[in-house]
């Protein structure tokens, strides 16, 4: 007995283990296609405005590779759909390298969009899993670990840029590294007779599949954070530069900042979720966020808006964890078609910040639009007992 005890918790470690792979294969071979951009637009011989509209074109293949993924990783096992959407995704990443045309570089940032957003729901819905059968919070590490393996790539990318690799050398090198990857891991992944579901899942998913008032509580929640995100990734460095008259390289001070401290608070809101539990992390982080955007707002001196911008990561950071985690465990309905739903909505608030403030900007200054951010994480935190757990977690 004890025995079989002591090998169901190291099966549990390496499925753990085996998901921090995957959500860090797929921080590593987007942030690779994220360094290429500008190299891509010139091969291609496109303008911004063009790579404008296909980047849309890569978010509506992501919301769509969303829809899809909950579904099948229900009816197949979230284990199966990582590992077909990882290793597709990791190859997909060759698609822009290899276009020569809009019209092919559309058609392949529509594929690899559709494959990243599968495997955003799958592995999310894998992460879910594991963590109802460890009994305490672990979801905002893997979270943390997508973004380490986005530094990663950017980094690598970054070097064989200034290597002088071809373009489609170091994407088909970035390939291979996924997709050895994902094969390792694919090994360690929970099965669908492991974790379980719940009876309520199984006859749930039998009856419909229609939205619950519940889901899309949570989906407002994450489109509004999400969207407070996109924010900060696509305005903050601009943000700083138009509002201060700083140079370029001490404005991207502010992203840098905010990736950061995002960063570090992913590896630390699972302990807090462990100890005050999960409403405590949306509305307490959300209200540290809010007083780094009211900084950002106020400000008129660089280094206390770029503490402004580091709160704001750290406020941000737990929060998306927790929704996902509780819309992963509510107890009706299909599981990973829930999570596909919730991330889903929170997708289309991250493309859509960008662009609402965009449209903003063209009335107000550009700090001014800033509040949209404030108030969104303002409501959050006001919202934050969406978060609070329906059913408690399986104790391991």
């Amino acid at each position: 007995m004890v025995n079989e005890v002591t090998d169901q918790a190291a099966r549990l470690r390496r499925a753990r283990a085996a998901i921090f792979g995957v959500f860090a294969v797929n921080g590593f071979v987007f942030a690779i296609w994220v360094v290429h951009i500008p190299s891509v637009e010139d091969r291609v011989g496109i303008s911004h405005a063009t790579l404008g509209s296909l980047l849309l074109v890569l978010g509506a293949g992501a919301i769509v590779g969303m829809q899809t993924a909950g579904p099948l990783a229900d009816r197949f096992g979230s284990n199966r759909l990582v590992i077909a959407t990882g290793t597709a995704l990791s190859c997909a990443v060759m698609g822009p390298a290899l276009s020569q045309s809009a019209v092919a570089l559309a058609i392949s940032l529509f594929v690899f969009g559709m494959f990243n957003g599968a495997l955003d729901v799958s592995m999310n819905s894998q992460a879910v899993d594991v963590e109802r059968l460890y009994g305490r919070p672990i979801m905002s590490a893997f979270h943390a670990l997508f973004s380490v393996g986005g530094v990663v790539g950017s980094l690598v990318g970054a070097a064989m840029l200034a290597a002088s690799v071809r373009i489609d050398a170091s994407m088909g090198v970035a390939a291979v590294l996924g997709v050895a990857a994902i094969a390792v891991c694919s090994r360690f992944l929970l099965t669908p007779t492991e974790h379980m579901p719940t009876q309520d899942d199984a006859s749930s998913s039998k009856r419909g599949t229609k939205f619950s008032p519940r889901v899309l509580t949570l989906g407002a929640l994450a489109f509004s954070l999400m969207l407070a995100e996109g924010v900060a990734n696509d305005w903050s460095t601009l943000q700083v530069k138009e509002h201060l008259i700083t140079a370029d390289g001490t404005a991207a001070l502010a992203f840098g900042f905010f990736a950061a401290m995002m960063t570090v608070g992913r590896f630390c809101a699972d302990r807090v979720s462990a100890r005050f539990g999960p409403v405590a992390v949306v509305r307490y982080g959300n209200l540290i966020a809010a007083v780094g955007m009211l900084l950002v707002f106020t400000s008129g001196w660089l280094p206390l808006t770029l503490a402004g911008w580091a709160a704001f990561g750290l406020g941000l950071s737990g929060s998306i964890p927790q929704i996902f985690t509780s819309a992963g465990n509510l107890g009706s309905g299909p599981s990973a078609t829930n999570m596909s739903r919730v991330v889903g909505m929170g997708y289309v608030g991250l493309l859509a910040g960008p662009a609402i403030i965009g449209w903003l900007s063209h009335a107000i200054p550009l700090t001014t639009a800033m509040l949209v951010p404030l108030l969104l994480t303002v409501i959050a935190a006001a919202s934050a007992g969406t978060v609070r757990p329906q059913r408690a977690p399986v104790p391991q």
